[in-house]
C-alpha cells in the first residue's frame, strides 16, 4: 500500500523560528506548511507549536491568534501534536516565568533552571533516554541536540518524560501523552540527531494514499 506524505501544520501567531521548522519537516518527508488559519491547520494530519522568547507573551499570542482552542482540541481529539521550546512549555498548565495559564494540554509546571549553571541553557547537550522503548528515541537517545532556554517543565509534576538532559538539574527534555509529543530542545537546529528526531515523528504520521 502505498502512502501519501502527512501534512503537518506550524502554526504562526509570531513567535517561533517558522521557516526552520518547516524546513527540518519538509526534509523529514511531511507536507509542512505555516499558517495562522485555525481552519488550515485543523485540516492537517498534525499540528506543530514553535515558541520561542517569554512564556507570558507567547500565550497572549496564541491567544489573540485564536490558535489556543485548535490546540486544545486536537489534544482531546488525539491528533498528533508536537510542541517545540516555549511550544512545548505553553502546552503544561503553567509557568513560573508568567502569570497567564498554560494550556493545561500536559499536566505540571514549568520551573526556572536551578543550579551554578549559566542561564539560558544555550548550546548542545545530551539527551539521556528515560523510555529507551519510545520510537522518537531511535537514533536520538545518548546524543547532542541545541538548546535554548531559561525555564523547564518540573519533573516532580510531568509523568510523561521519554528522555532527560541535564544542567545544573536534571529536566525533562523530551515527553509525551499519547499523541502530544514536546522537546525542549530545538530539533530544526540540531543537527543529524535533530532531523532524527523529525523523521520519526512524520514516520508515524504517515497515512495511505487515496484510491
Amino acid at each position: 500500500m502505498s502512502v501519501s506524505p502527512p501534512r503537518v501544520a506550524i502554526l504562526d501567531y509570531g513567535a517561533g523560528n517558522l521557516r526552520s521548522a518547516e524546513r527540518g519537516l519538509l526534509r523529514a518527508g511531511a507536507q509542512a506548511f505555516v499558517t495562522s488559519d485555525a481552519a488550515a491547520a485543523a485540516a492537517a494530519h498534525a499540528i506543530v507549536v514553535p515558541g520561542v522568547g517569554h512564556f507570558g507573551t507567547c500565550v497572549r499570542n496564541l491567544v489573540a491568534a485564536g490558535l489556543d482552542g485548535l490546540v486544545r482540541d486536537a489534544a482531546a481529539a488525539g491528533r498528533p501534536l508536537l510542541g517545540i521550546c516555549v511550544g512545548m512549555q505553553l502546552l503544561f498548565e503553567g509557568s513560573d516565568e508568567a502569570g497567564e495559564p498554560g494550556l493545561g494540554v500536559l499536566p505540571g509546571r514549568v520551573v526556572r533552571l536551578s543550579g551554578d549553571v549559566r542561564i539560558p541553557h544555550m548550546g548542545w547537550n545530551v539527551v539521556t533516554p528515560v523510555d529507551e522503548s519510545d520510537p522518537l528515541m531511535e537514533g536520538v537517545g545518548g546524543r547532542h541536540v541545541y538548546f535554548v532556554h531559561s525555564y523547564h517543565a518540573d519533573s516532580a509534576t510531568s509523568s510523561h518524560v521519554v528522555a532527560t538532559t541535564t544542567h545544573g538539574t536534571t529536566f525533562p527534555s523530551l515527553v509525551r501523552s499519547g499523541s502530544v509529543v514536546g522537546t525542549q530542545f530545538h530539533p530544526e537546529k540540531s543537527a543529524a540527531t535533530g532531523a532524527r528526531l523529525l523523521a520519526n515523528w512524520v514516520a508515524a504520521l504517515r497515512v495511505p494514499a487515496a484510491a
